[in-house]
Formats: C-alpha cells, sequence, structure tokens
C-alpha cells in the first residue's frame, strides 16, 4: 500500500494539500498570487461544517465568491455533485484550486471577476453563493451588499457568507438584516483545527 503523504490530509470529507505539499511547493514556484490567495482561509472550514449540517439541494448551481484555492467549491462539488464556480479577482489562485479539485476528482468551473463586475444577469444563474474571509476592509462591505441586492433581483436563493466576526462583517450583516430575510450563527468546528465563526445566511 502506497505510503499517504504527510501534507495530505482530509478534512469534511476532502482531501487538502498542506502548503508543504509536493504540488503546492511547486505551483508556488509558478505562480504569485497577490490579493491575499497564498493559503486556504480558516472560515472556509466553517461553511463547510454547515453545509454538512444545513445541507444544499444535490446538482445545485453554487458560486464562491473570492474562491482563492476553492476548498468550499470543491466541498460542494464532492458533496453535493454541485455545479461550481469559483470566481476571483486574482487568476493566479485558479491553479492552486485545480489541484484541489483534481485531488478530489471533481471539477469546478473558474472565472475571474470584482465583486462589482458580477452582474445582476450572472448572479441569478446560482442556487448558492458563498464566501469566507472576503470582508475583511471595511470597503468591502458595500460592494458585497450590493453584490447580495443583483443576486436577489436575478433570481438567486441564497448567499452563506462566513467570517472570523471582523467589524466590516459586522456592517455587512446590519445592513443585509434591513432588507433580507438573515440568519446570523456562531459556529464551531473541530476540522481540520479548532476554529470559531459567524455565518451570515440570507435567504432571497
Amino acid at each position: 500500500m502506497a505510503r499517504r503523504h504527510p501534507d495530505l490530509y482530509r478534512a469534511h470529507g476532502i482531501e487538502l494539500l498542506g502548503m508543504k505539499h509536493p504540488r503546492i511547493q511547486a505551483l508556488k514556484r509558478r505562480h504569485a498570487p497577490s490579493v491575499h490567495g497564498h493559503k486556504p482561509w480558516t472560515s472556509s472550514f466553517l461553511v463547510m461544517d454547515f453545509l454538512a449540517h444545513r445541507r444544499i439541494p444535490q446538482h445545485a448551481r453554487v458560486m464562491e465568491i473570492g474562491c482563492g484555492w476553492g476548498p468550499v467549491a470543491v466541498f460542494c462539488a464532492k458533496r453535493f455533485a454541485a455545479r461550481v464556480t469559483g470566481v476571483d479577482i486574482d487568476p493566479a489562485v485558479f491553479p492552486f484550486l485545480e489541484a484541489l479539485a483534481a485531488v478530489n476528482d471533481v471539477e469546478v468551473a473558474t472565472e475571474t471577476a470584482r465583486f462589482e463586475r458580477l452582474t445582476t444577469a450572472r448572479l441569478g444563474r446560482e442556487h448558492l453563493i458563498v464566501g469566507s474571509d472576503i470582508c475583511f476592509w471595511d470597503e468591502l462591505a458595500d460592494p458585497l451588499y450590493n453584490l447580495v441586492r443583483r443576486a436577489q433581483r436575478g433570481g438567486a436563493r441564497r448567499v452563506i457568507i462566513a467570517d472570523p466576526g471582523r467589524a466590516p462583517f459586522h456592517a455587512l450583516v446590519e445592513r443585509c438584516r434591513t432588507r433580507f430575510a438573515t440568519e446570523v450563527f456562531d459556529w464551531h468546528t473541530g476540522r481540520p483545527t479548532s476554529i470559531d465563526g459567524e455565518i451570515l445566511d440570507i435567504s432571497l
């Protein structure tokens, strides 16, 4: 039996590549993400755990915005056979997403776009829009709120955003509460390590 590489680990039903995995090291020599896409962020695991408990329909259309390495996108494709698109401003993250998708034997489409450039029609093609650790600056709250408004107009059904609990995220929560059916959950997962944060769940 082949020995399992120590930097290949499993959490929430998917395989993940550690920072020292040879495939990640090789990608880093060729690609240099420049907009915080240099690793998977911890709130991704909160979204995975949340969706594992709350579930989504099989074969749903899912968009992960600010996807980075795309662990949530891969999770949705693996767990729910979802048709998933990973969207990021920085195309240099996509080779890392593609490596993660390949390890899990799933396909994830990719699209380069800013939040502001995702149109009403484009967002409306999705059943679920997810994001994690994407509201970390004050100036991101408005574009994300407007994105949710466009998603509603377009016909998307749900938006889920996870965050450790930063002030800009709380500002986004308060704005969404004035317009949408909004729930906020304190959430914890123990995989792959102990992680706490908050989940914003918006029904459109």
